[in-house]
């Protein structure tokens, strides 16, 4: 009866302290909008994630192992993009995200795009990440050799809610084109637009994204592309509607047949996260971001990795604020006065 009485007091004590137990080894989840799966936000969030992510259990910044945050579990999720990705932040449908930086400051300003819009103003800056490039790709057997060519086609711009379809509106109006009068928008993603091409059912897809984007390159490499240039009062027109752009190149070689550089815009890819995420999270996220783990797991992992440096990290910011976690480490770093 005594050691009956043992057992049943001991088995209570581990029913006690179970849910105890259970609350100290949950992991903490950590959502990041990304984009579409045959962009460059969506495999680079895959990389970030695993890199700032050590779940309970795990060995945390020993020898070997991860430098992420213990008992942080990061996800990367597929999105729209931009557009999207702001509004989930402001929601708290998702606790941080990726965006261009145009798409940043018009969200958080409620300008531009967002004119008439309440203003999203729990966005935190984090990092800038890369500049993304735009990308004007017609099939090699095109006769389309210019935007004057554009005139009556069919060309995909991009998804209703991405930053992907601002770009792209913007640059076809800067060249005297307007959706639904000079062309036919189409609003798929890169990975739909390089699909319909090559049924023939598209003349053109329009995006801005990382090079090499993985739609584009199985299409350069199963097709066949162009991709037309971006140059000269072209560019201009753009810049001075849209000061967040600048010159770019896609390099010769980016994909299968390209033969030379080809010029074009680009704007920054930023690390956007929610107000209320805890100071001291996102402090060790941003440190484990600038990891020496996760620079090996950059440079591995996609050849856009490469680009995401920590002396460009203070870019595109514009006037979105730093989240304090991310500001403190900044100037713990010596990167901000």
């Amino acid at each position: 009866m005594t050691l009956r009485r043992t057992v049943l007091a001991a088995a209570a004590a581990v029913a006690l302290c179970a849910p105890a137990v259970a609350q100290a080894q949950a992991p903490q989840f950590f959502r990041i909008g990304t984009g579409s799966a045959g962009g460059t936000y969506y495999p680079i969030g895959g990389i970030i994630a695993n890199a700032i992510s050590c779940p309970p259990g795990a060995p945390c910044g020993t020898a070997g192992a991860t430098a992420g945050v213990p008992g942080l579990v990061a996800v990367a999720q597929a999105t729209q993009g931009s557009v999207q990705n702001v509004n989930l932040i402001q929601s708290g449908n998702a606790e941080s995200a990726f965006s261009q930086s145009d798409v940043a400051h018009w969200a958080f300003t409620g300008t531009g795009l967002f004119e008439g819009r309440p203003k999203l103003e729990r966005l935190r800056f984090i990092a800038h990440l890369f500049p993304e490039h735009i990308h004007a790709v017609v099939r090699r057997d095109s006769p389309i050799r210019g935007f004057e060519d554009l005139r009556g086609k069919r060309i995909a711009i991009g998804l209703q809610a991405s930053g992907a379809r601002i770009g792209s509106e913007l640059i076809l109006e800067a060249n005297g084109l307007r959706a639904g009068r000079d062309y036919t928008a189409e609003f798929l993603n890169q990975a739909q637009g390089t699909e319909r091409m090559q049924d023939r059912g598209l003349d053109a897809t329009f995006t801005v994204v990382g090079y090499p984007a993985a739609a584009f390159t199985e299409f350069c490499a199963r097709t066949g592309c162009r991709l037309l240039p971006i140059e000269g009062p072209n560019a201009q027109r753009v810049i001075e509607r849209a000061p967040f752009y600048g010159t770019g190149v896609i390099p010769r070689g980016a994909y299968e047949g390209m033969e030379a550089d080809v010029p074009t815009l680009t704007v920054g890819a930023v690390w956007l996260v929610r107000d209320s995420v805890p100071e001291e999270l996102v402090y060790n996220i941003t440190r484990a971001l600038w990891s020496d783990v996760t620079r090996g797991l950059l440079d591995r992992g996609h050849a856009k990795g490469r680009e995401i440096v920590r002396e460009n990290a203070l870019q595109g910011r514009g006037v979105v604020p730093f989240h304090p976690g991310a500001e403190r480490f900044y100037r713990e770093a010596g990167m901000l006065n």
